[in-house]
């Protein structure tokens, strides 16, 4: 993998406000990915490809990283910087909605990362539960939605994605099924695991 070139994607998303996964967020998923050694990964949302090509790096031999992403222009992108740090080989982009793409995949996934419309975070973790190996985890990043989340928070331009991520956490604590750990790195990580 070119490090040299993952570093000016890093540097030209940052420089346009594209939302890529925070430096510290990263360094809780490199120690999550180093011990799961995953076979299949699973994204929701894209960007630019920085975080699927980050995680690309901890797959088993062979491993694939399914990532969907709706943007064209993102999605061009993505497959250019892909090819520049030289893992295409690893990272199969999806392009359309997730919303409509997630109920038309069966396969079985290790990680699933959650980081795309904060409105369907719900929908994401049924369709994430679905495909999730026995042992795997689900991450869902920007979870506290720059404090929003655990605030009083109730202006009307973000209510629904407020709502949402309030009851993807809902779920993802209240269910005995599942064991989940919220972590305020980032802008919120919550990290679930299936109780077997």
């Amino acid at each position: 993998m070119n490090l040299q070139e993952l570093q000016i994607i890093k540097e030209k998303a940052l420089q346009n406000h594209v939302p890529i996964i925070m430096d510290d967020t990263l360094e809780v998923v490199d120690k999550i990915l180093k011990q799961l050694k995953p076979k299949r990964i699973l994204e929701i949302g894209t960007a630019v490809g920085y975080s699927a090509m980050c995680f690309s790096d901890y797959l088993q031999e062979n491993g694939i990283i399914d990532t969907i992403e709706r943007d064209v222009e993102r999605i061009k992108e993505a497959k250019e910087n892909i090819v520049k740090v030289g893992v295409e080989e690893k990272i199969n982009i999806l392009e359309g909605d997730a919303v409509e793409i997630l109920p038309t995949l069966n396969e079985k996934y290790d990680m699933v990362f959650i980081d795309a419309a904060k409105g369907k975070y719900p929908f994401f973790l049924k369709e994430a539960l679905r495909m999730l190996n026995n042992n795997g985890i689900i991450l869902a990043d920007n979870i506290l939605y720059k404090g929003y989340v655990m605030s009083d928070y109730n202006k009307h331009k973000q209510r629904t994605a407020v709502r949402n991520l309030r009851e993807y956490i809902a779920e993802v604590t209240n269910n005995p099924n599942l064991e989940t750990e919220i972590l305020e790195v980032g802008d919120g990580l919550a990290i679930t695991k299936m109780i077997m």
